[in-house]
């Protein structure tokens, strides 16, 4: 079944502008450069992101690094290949030996260099080599207009506790975003493809720049959202989450406010809610 989707004409224009403003000063929060004393990094002779300090003196004399007036190079003999990714293997156990990596995860994701992948490595290193990711999120509506949201575990490593949008994590290597959308609304939220009624295309509404504890976060967040039925509820799978709520967009408002969410799930939530608020949106 379909659903047309709400525009939720209840709202107040002073709410909706309040909502623009905030959507706004999000953005700005997350066009930010690294910390200082980070340099440019490149692997295979490709620019792929920014050093963070702490890891630069754990690489500083380690085989195949070289640094120079502009910034650090890594593996520059070596073509996108096995050996390479053997070789980025190696440095992500360094970095995590040298205390750089906030959690191992035992999950490998692309490494993008001048728009191409030229290999993999350990997720948990690429914040402190600042390489670029890609995010996938659903935001979930139910047919009378309220908003599916899920709470992170405590476990969590990052952001415990916080509330987020339905199913959001990273695209794993060699994994197109589709696959990583349905990947994650399965383990998150136990849903599958029939129960996602017109979603929407896939789409990346920005990219995040900002400097985190453990390195640098350069990501793109894409964004799909869509209507469960009223039959559907949602269920976590793999234990990432704590609890799983339907709140109106006013309760969001309220909890957004109290900064009870993510700072990406905000960006997220507040996109889909202003899109489909838009006096003149259409479908």
């Amino acid at each position: 079944m379909h659903y047309n989707l709400p525009m939720f004409a209840q709202l107040s224009s002073s709410l909706y502008a309040d909502m623009q403003q905030r959507f706004a000063e999000l953005l700005t929060a997350t066009r930010r450069f690294p910390i200082l004393g980070s340099c440019p990094v490149t692997i295979a002779g490709r620019y792929v992101g920014w050093l963070h300090p702490r890891a630069q003196e754990v690489l500083a004399d380690w085989p195949k690094v070289r640094r120079s007036s502009v910034g650090f190079h890594i593996a520059e003999d070596l073509p996108p290949s096995a050996e390479l990714n053997h070789y980025l293997a190696e440095l992500a156990q360094t970095l995590n030996d040298g205390g750089c990596v906030k959690a191992w995860r035992d999950e490998l994701l692309d490494v993008y260099a001048e728009g191409q992948i030229i290999g993999v490595i350990e997720r948990g290193a690429s914040r402190a080599l600042g390489l670029l990711t890609q995010a996938v999120h659903l935001h979930a509506w139910a047919p009378d207009g309220k908003l599916w949201v899920q709470q992170r575990a405590s476990h969590k490593a990052t952001d415990p506790n916080m509330w987020d949008t339905l199913v959001g994590g990273l695209a794993s290597a060699q994994e197109c975003l589709t696959v990583s959308l349905l990947r994650e609304c399965q383990e998150e939220a136990g849903l599958c493809a029939t129960e996602l009624c017109d979603l929407s295309s896939m789409h990346c509404i920005t990219r995040m720049h900002r400097p985190l504890q453990e390195g640098f976060q350069a990501e793109n967040v894409w964004v799909n959202d869509c209507i469960l039925p009223s039959t559907c509820t949602p269920s976590n799978q793999d234990g990432e989450v704590s609890d799983i709520a339907c709140i109106s967009v006013e309760q969001y408002w309220e909890m957004a406010q109290a900064k009870q969410f993510t700072l990406e799930a905000e960006i997220v939530i507040l996109y889909c809610i202003l899109q489909r608020c838009a006096p003149h949106a259409v479908r």
